[in-house]
């Protein structure tokens, strides 16, 4: 039995994932981001062990549920899930003064990468568009380029590949992978995707829970269980050190050695 936290498993991908570790017999920990959608969560997932809260468009409340989290771990795996899409027709700022695809999307799993006591494996949640991503780390806030809501979420699903990447390199001891889940009929993903949501879950809990060989990698980027290459962009170390650092001052946390 693992112990398992899987953000953003109020509703689809991220409940799919935790609901079937759950009836595997794994110790599962949801997370939502308020209270609503916490009871949601654990009504969809009871065997779950708690579900922690915590809107991710909020860096203190990052912080915050990293702690809550910490309390209830140590955790063998941690499924950074949670995330929002790019459908919105200009830039929304958090009350951090960030953008908002970028804040929840890549800076809330660095933070709590950061914070959350090193597990044996990490799995970041990505999306194809990630091969469409431009690593324009001079403008990660979108205040020098005309708006577009799909290039944030490209770019962003990029920067979760690279941060993936550069925890692999920096931390060998961890199993740190990248996992596009497809295009899954989720309120995300719409109802023309093509793929229902067990296939949208089924790498990352392979990823999480496998002894094969096949699994037990790091520093890949996985679909349907296949290892594949992403972006080139994101293979490139002086990029994902200059996210890292980018990440660390922007939110005040440093990702330990």
């Amino acid at each position: 039995m693992a112990t398992i936290l899987v953000t953003g498993s109020s509703d689809g991908i991220g409940r799919q994932t935790a609901s079937t570790l759950a009836a595997d017999g794994h110790r599962v920990v949801l997370h939502a981001r308020n209270e609503e959608r916490a009871a949601q969560a654990l009504a969809s997932v009871p065997q779950a062990a708690a579900v922690l809260r915590g809107d991710l468009t909020s860096l203190a409340e990052t912080r915050e549920l990293a702690e809550q989290a910490a309390a209830v771990g140590p955790y063998d795996v941690v499924i950074h899930n949670a995330g929002v899409g790019g459908g919105q027709d200009a830039p929304v700022r958090t009350g951090d003064g960030l953008e908002r695809i970028f804040q929840v999307n890549v800076l809330a799993p660095y933070v709590l990468t950061a914070l959350i006591p090193w597990p044996a494996r990490l799995v970041y949640l990505t999306s194809g568009l990630e091969s469409g991503g431009e690593p324009r780390l001079d403008d990660l806030q979108w205040q020098s380029r005309s708006w577009d809501g799909m290039q944030a979420y490209s770019d962003s699903k990029l920067y979760d590949v690279m941060l993936a990447f550069a925890v692999a390199r920096r931390r060998p001891q961890t199993l740190s992978n990248a996992v596009d889940p497809g295009w899954i009929r989720t309120r995300m993903g719409g109802p023309g995707a093509t793929d229902d949501l067990p296939a949208g879950a089924e790498t990352q809990i392979w990823l999480a829970t496998s002894d094969e060989p096949a699994a037990m990698v790091t520093g890949r980027y996985f679909k349907r269980r296949r290892d594949l290459r992403a972006n080139p962009a994101a293979y490139r170390e002086e990029l994902q050190e200059e996210l890292l650092a980018t990440c660390a001052e922007l939110s005040g946390v440093k990702l330990p050695e």
